[in-house]
């Protein structure tokens, strides 16, 4: 993906047993929440309350760029309730 790309969402790699990943999809789905959705959600906690100002910043325009990729696209996908 090219640096200034700003229309698709990174897509990064990290590294985590596949026990563990397998685990946390399993409980994950079991509870009606998304891997990916859950993760970015931490990462916006995790920015809220240890960013300094350049980050907040970074996760302010980060916000919107995804709420404008949304209004393009129709919105988030509404979440299904866990049973």
């Amino acid at each position: 993906m090219a640096p200034d790309d700003k229309d698709h969402t990174f897509a990064t790699r990290f590294r985590i047993p596949r026990r563990m990943w397998d685990a946390y999809g399993t409980a994950a789905a079991r509870k009606g929440i998304d891997r990916s959705a859950d993760l970015v959600d931490h990462v916006r906690d995790f920015i809220q309350t240890h960013g300094n100002e350049q980050e907040l910043a970074e996760l302010a325009a980060a916000e919107q760029e995804l709420a404008e990729r949304r209004a393009r696209k129709g919105g988030r996908p509404k979440k299904e309730t866990a049973v």
